[in-house]
């Protein structure tokens, strides 16, 4: 089973910006409760579409930056990038079938 990786102000654009797979970004924090209640989807969406999709996750309490320059006002918010370019948002906790019909689009 896949989980998803940390990303980083510093592996940011590498690992987010000019991969050649959709990524999906959880920005989330350790204090947050629906964060950690979506923490278990997005490992399971990481395992369930490796090769199709890369998860990254990346803590806004140590990369507060990269979250101001995405807008991302509230957690947890899920960021599909596609070609370096944001090609969904998802603001707020919801249940995994509804994440995974909002980026399953994406994805082919």
């Amino acid at each position: 089973m896949s989980t998803a990786a940390e990303v980083t102000a510093n592996t940011f654009e590498s690992d987010v910006l000019e991969s050649e797979t959709p990524v999906l970004v959880d920005f989330w924090a350790e204090w947050c409760g629906p964060c950690r209640m979506i923490a278990p989807f997005i490992d399971d969406i990481a395992g369930e579409y490796a090769g199709k999709l890369q998860v990254r996750k990346l803590n806004i309490d140590k990369d507060p930056t990269i979250a101001a320059k995405y807008s991302v006002m509230s957690i947890p918010t899920l960021v599909l990038f596609k070609n370096g370019q944001m090609a969904e948002q998802i603001v707020g906790a919801m249940p995994k079938q509804k994440i995974i019909e909002k980026i399953l689009p994406h994805l082919k």
